[in-house]
């Protein structure tokens, strides 16, 4: 009898120090997010999709609009991006797109199957005064969404160019740990990735060329856009979405594929991540693909060579099109 009553203080005791802990975590992440509104204030601007607010970041001049789709929970893309793109205003029209739960676009319960949030996107241009054809410059996940883009609308994607962007094949293999996902995000929710050395240190901060002040605000936006229910909404539909890509045709269209070494979150072996898009890209009449030594954030490393190829990319598709300066 006492030893059970022993083991029930124990486990009061116990229960009683891990909710005054996660209270403690919690009552901090909202005291830091409340510190770090103020660099919050949206880089781009702000368009209405449906009752909620999506972000669109635009900057540089040209003919050719080059839209950066991010991979799948970048909390930032408009600074994920930015050492890239800042290479290409001066030639081309940029505009980063923030999905639903990204940035500084609103957190959504809305369905995220791939019809959704590809009209998502091209609603957020519309509204900007954005207007297609577009190129189309994916990361990661939203390989699927460009090429689901030119299957479903090809006059309104006059090329892509992929930053190590995943084609459906890979999803036949790939393993998704959604229970996983899930607890990041209630922990991310509650307060517990601050409790995690360098866990905001991403690889556009330690590779890419951001100031010291665009670091401050890539931290701040981390801990707000972090496993969000609309990434995590995503992760839930991406297979489904992978088929649905699948079973369209192979789009024909102009086609640069910029591949990593596929460490880096990608869960593949360097040989299988670099075989499946190269089998897709055979089947695309005029594809094109580059291979880097670096990881799967191709953008925040090998900046300078992207930079110079797509150049060189878009200036043979403007002689084969003949519509763009």
């Amino acid at each position: 009898m006492k030893k059970g009553k022993m083991i029930l203080k124990i486990a009061l005791i116990v229960l009683a120090v891990l909710i005054v802990f996660t209270s403690a975590v919690y009552i901090n992440h909202i005291t830091l997010l409340k510190k770090e509104e103020a660099l919050l204030a949206p880089l781009g601007q702000l368009a209405e999709v449906e009752g909620s607010k999506m972000s669109v970041y635009i900057e540089g001049q040209g003919n050719t609009t080059l839209v950066f789709m991010s991979g799948g929970g970048t909390c930032s893309p408009i600074l994920d991006f930015r050492t890239l793109y800042s290479r290409l205003s001066d030639e081309y029209k940029i505009a980063v797109v923030e999905k639903f739960g990204y940035g500084y676009s609103d957190i959504s319960d809305k369905e995220r199957d791939i019809d959704s949030i590809l009209e998502d996107t091209r609603a957020a241009l519309s509204k900007s005064g954005l207007t297609a054809p577009y190129v189309l410059c994916p990361h990661s996940m939203s390989g699927l969404e460009a090429l689901y883009w030119a299957q479903k609308y090809p006059d309104e994607v006059t090329a892509i160019i992929g930053l190590d962007m995943t084609v459906p094949e890979y999803y036949d293999t790939m393993k998704i740990n959604l229970p996983i996902i899930r607890i990041g995000g209630a922990a991310a929710e509650m307060g517990f990735t601050r409790l995690i050395p360098n866990i905001s240190e991403s690889d556009a901060i330690k590779h890419g060329t951001l100031t010291e002040e665009e670091k401050e605000i890539y931290r701040a936006v981390f801990y707000s856009r972090t496993a969000t229910k609309s990434m995590i909404n995503e992760c839930e539909s991406v297979k489904a979405n992978a088929m649905t890509v699948k079973n369209g045709e192979v789009p024909q269209l102009p086609v640069l594929l910029f591949i990593s070494y596929g460490s880096g979150g990608t869960g593949f072996d360097k040989e299988s991540w670099r075989k499946i898009p190269k089998e897709y890209i055979s089947q695309i009449s005029g594809g094109e693909y580059i291979e880097l030594d670096c990881p799967h954030y191709v953008h925040n490393y090998e900046y300078e060579i992207i930079s110079d190829e797509s150049k060189a990319f878009l200036d043979r598709v403007c002689v084969m099109k003949g519509e763009y300066e």
